[in-house]
C-alpha cells in the first residue's frame, strides 16, 4: 500500500523533494507559467482524452444549477467552469438566468489562457476572473453553494489552510468536489502505469512542451498525495461531512464530495 504522506508543517513535497514553503510556492508556479501554453493539449494527450469523461462525472455530481453561486479553484485555462455553465445551459431555456462563475487561479498565465479561451467559445460575460491561491482566497465566508479544484489540490504549498478555506466559503448545505489523481490503482494497472507516468509522461513533456521536467514532477507529485481514505480525513477533520469518494479508472483519479451541514 501507498504510504500516505503526514502533512509537515515545516516542509513540503515538491514531487520526491523536500524543500521550503516559500520555495515550493516558486516552484510550482514556475511549472505551470512553463506548461499554460500547451495545458490544454497535454492533458488530451496525456490522459488518451479521459480526462473529458472524468470531468463530466466530475460536473455530474455537482449537478450545476442557475440560481448556485459556483467556483473553480485552481481553475487553470477554465475547462471545469466552462463545463459548469455548458450544463447549466442545455438544462435550462433561460441562457441568462445563472449567476456568473468564479474562475480562480494562483497563475496569471492560465487565467490569462481560461479568458481568451473563454472568449474563442463566445463568452463576454457570465464569469469572474480572480487571481489567489487555495490557502489564500479572498471570499467571504457561506459565499458558495457549490465550488470544486480539478487536478491541483496537490499542488497547493498549504493543504490543511486551502481545505479550511474551502468549507468557510460554502454555504451551508454546500456542495464541494474534488477531482485528483490518485497515488492508488488497481493492482494489475500499477507495472504498466508506473512505467507510463514516470517515463513516459516525461518524455512526452519534453517533446511536446520543451519541459521534462514538470511533467515529471507531475508523475511524483501524485505519488506523494494522500490516498482517498486519508484525503476524506482531511476534509472530515475540517468540518466537512456526508464525505464520498468515487475511484475511476482503476483508480488513477478519484473525485471527493464532501458537504457543509
Amino acid at each position: 500500500m501507498q504510504n500516505n504522506p503526514k502533512f509537515d508543517s515545516s516542509k513540503r513535497d515538491f514531487g520526491f523533494e523536500n524543500v521550503e514553503p516559500e520555495e515550493h510556492k516558486t516552484r510550482v508556479a514556475e511549472v505551470f507559467s512553463s506548461v499554460a501554453e500547451n495545458y490544454d493539449l497535454m492533458n488530451d494527450l496525456m490522459s488518451f482524452g479521459l480526462h473529458r469523461l472524468w470531468k463530466t462525472f466530475l460536473i455530474q455530481k455537482l449537478n450545476p444549477r442557475p440560481y448556485m453561486r459556483l467556483a473553480d479553484i485552481a481553475s487553470g485555462t477554465g475547462d471545469i467552469a466552462f463545463r459548469m455553465r455548458d450544463y447549466i445551459e442545455k438544462k435550462e431555456e433561460n441562457k441568462e438566468a445563472f449567476k456568473p462563475i468564479m474562475i480562480c487561479d494562483p497563475n496569471t498565465s492560465m487565467l490569462e489562457r481560461a479568458k481568451s479561451r473563454a472568449i474563442d467559445r463566445g463568452y463576454l460575460s457570465g464569469f469572474h476572473f480572480l487571481t489567489a491561491a487555495a490557502e489564500d482566497l479572498p471570499f467571504d465566508d457561506r459565499s458558495f453553494d457549490g465550488a470544486t479544484i480539478s487536478f491541483g489540490l496537490r499542488n497547493v504549498t498549504d493543504r490543511q489552510a486551502a481545505i479550511s478555506n474551502f468549507f468557510r466559503m460554502m454555504d451551508f448545505g454546500g456542495h464541494f468536489l474534488c477531482l485528483e489523481f490518485s497515488p492508488e490503482v488497481l493492482p494489475a494497472l500499477k507495472p504498466l502505469y508506473d512505467r507510463y507516468s514516470m517515463h513516459f509522461l516525461p518524455w512526452l513533456g519534453d517533446k511536446i512542451a520543451s519541459d521534462a521536467g514538470s511533467y515529471r514532477y507531475l508523475a511524483e507529485s501524485i505519488r506523494r498525495f494522500p490516498n482517498p481514505e486519508a484525503l476524506a480525513k482531511e476534509f472530515e477533520n475540517e468540518g466537512f461531512s456526508n464525505i464520498s469518494w468515487y475511484e475511476l479508472s482503476g483508480g488513477i483519479v478519484t473525485v471527493h464530495s464532501a458537504w457543509r451541514a
